[in-house]
């Protein structure tokens, strides 16, 4: 497993370094897969002197993603919290792989496209943050899995069939729904 730590506009010290490395290294003992680690440190002007310190932790493993992020009043306090975070997120994880492989729930297929109504114009804002990340054709299962994994109401995918972006979402009822984008 590799670990790659950088400090956005700092510079991390070795006493934190070793720390950040000694405890989030250990995150291969509770999911063998793990093929990365990255660990992004920053520490940012805020009111709240426990909120000063910023630690973000990506961690790959087969195509999967775990993401955590925590806060604390150091670095060594933020890395604990969010060593905790992933340990639970790559626990869950195991436990339902553990749980599918001994009954496969099927599941719902999607019957139909729904046509989401654009909401009223806002105000222009600005924008807050920027996200990339790397691509992987999956399937539907595959991201569905993915979006459960992260806990978010939606996901953007690239399908494996048909090579093209699609999102899904969790509908209000708790069935999901799909959206496919079509380019003129």
């Amino acid at each position: 497993m590799e670990v790659q730590l950088a400090g956005t506009n700092i510079e991390v010290n070795p006493a934190v370094q070793e720390y950040a490395q000694r405890k989030l290294g250990k995150l291969g003992r509770h999911l063998s897969s793990i093929m990365e680690t990255r660990i992004e440190m920053s520490e940012e002007k805020t009111k709240a002197a426990e909120q000063r310190c910023l630690v973000r932790v990506t961690v790959s493993a087969k195509g999967t993603t775990f993401h955590g992020e925590e806060r604390g009043i150091d670095f060594f306090e933020a890395i604990d919290k969010v060593s905790a975070i992933m340990i639970r997120q790559l626990n869950d994880f195991k436990g339902k792989a553990y749980e599918r492989g001994r009954r496969t729930p099927p599941l719902k297929e999607i019957a139909a496209e729904k046509v989401v109504a654009a909401p009223a114009p806002q105000p222009p804002r600005e924008i807050a943050r920027v996200k990339r990340f790397v691509m992987k054709p999956m399937t539907f299962a595959e991201a569905v899995e993915q979006m459960e994994t992260l806990g978010h109401s939606f996901f953007l995918y690239l399908d494996a069939k048909t090579d093209m972006l699609k999102l899904i979402y969790r509908r209000k009822d708790g069935d999901y729904g799909l959206i496919e984008p079509i380019l003129e």
